[in-house]
C-alpha cells in the first residue's frame, strides 16, 4: 500500500470496501457541538465577569447552560437528522413511483445524466441499461444525481448523542478554574477555552483539506468573537442597570 494515499486500490481491497458501502460520519455532529459547548459557555462566563457578578453566578448558570442547552442541542439534532431520513424515504418513494408509472420519462433521465458525464453513443446506452436493468440501482443512481442524497444516513439517536457529549466535554472547559477555585479563574478560563477552540478546529482538520493551524486559528476567532460580544455585553450592562 502507497503511504502516501488513504486506502489499498488492489482489486481485492476495492471490491472489499465498495462491498461495505458508504458509511455515516458523525464528525459535524461532534465538532458542531464541540464548538457551541465552548462558545455559549465561555460566554456566560464572559459576561457574568465583565458585570463582575459573584463567581457563583458562574457556576450556577455555567452548569445549567451544560444540561439544558446541550439537551436542547441534541433534541435538536435528533429531530434535523430524523427529518433528513424522513425526506431521504420521500425522495426514494418518488423515484420508485416514478419509475412504475412512466419508466420510459425516468431512463431518459438517467440517459441525460450520463451524457452529462461525458458519455456517448453505445457506451452511453450500455450504460443506461446497465442502472435501468435493476431497480434498485436505478432508485440509488436517481436519488444521489437528481436529489444529492445518500443512502449512508446518520442514526438520529447517535447523532444526538455525538452532539450532546461534545458540547458537555468542550463545555465544561470554562469552567473548570471555576470549580476549583483558582486564583485568576477567569484568565485561566480564557486560556483554557482558547486552547479547546484550537485543538477542535485542529483536529477537525484530520477529515478536512484545510491546514490543521488555519482550521484551529479559524475556530479560536469563531469563539474568540463570542466570548468578546458576550463579555462587553456584560460591561455595558452593568453600567445600565
Amino acid at each position: 500500500m502507497n503511504p502516501d494515499l488513504e486506502h489499498e486500490h488492489s482489486p481485492e481491497a476495492i471490491r472489499a470496501r465498495l462491498a461495505e458501502g458508504p458509511s455515516p460520519s458523525y464528525l459535524r455532529d461532534w465538532v458542531y457541538g464541540g464548538i457551541d459547548g465552548a462558545v455559549t459557555t465561555f460566554a456566560i462566563v464572559a459576561g457574568v465577569v465583565g458585570a463582575e457578578l459573584d463567581s457563583r453566578v458562574i457556576l450556577i448558570l455555567g452548569l445549567a447552560n451544560l444540561l439544558a442547552d446541550g439537551y436542547s442541542m441534541a433534541a435538536g439534532n435528533y429531530s434535523a437528522t430524523k427529518t433528513e431520513i424522513d425526506e431521504y424515504h420521500m425522495f426514494d418513494a418518488i423515484e420508485r413511483r416514478h419509475i412504475e408509472v412512466d419508466p420510459h420519462g425516468e431512463r431518459e433521465e438517467i440517459r441525460q445524466i450520463l451524457m452529462a458525464k461525458g458519455l456517448t453513443g453505445e457506451g452511453l446506452s450500455q450504460a443506461v441499461d446497465a442502472i435501468t436493468d435493476d431497480v434498485e440501482r436505478w432508485v440509488e443512481t436517481m436519488l444521489a444525481e437528481e436529489y444529492g442524497v445518500s443512502r449512508a444516513q446518520r442514526a438520529p439517536f447517535m447523532s444526538a448523542i455525538s452532539t450532546f457529549a461534545a458540547f458537555i466535554l468542550a463545555g465544561a472547559v470554562p469552567l473548570i478554574p471555576f470549580v476549583v477555585q483558582v486564583e485568576s479563574a477567569f484568565s485561566w478560563s480564557l486560556a483554557m477555552t482558547a486552547v479547546a477552540f484550537f485543538l477542535i478546529g485542529s483536529l477537525k482538520s484530520r477529515w478536512t483539506p484545510a491546514l490543521w493551524w488555519r482550521s484551529g486559528l479559524e475556530t479560536l476567532a469563531i469563539g474568540a468573537s463570542a466570548a468578546a460580544a458576550a463579555y462587553y455585553v456584560g460591561y455595558f450592562l452593568k453600567t445600565l442597570v
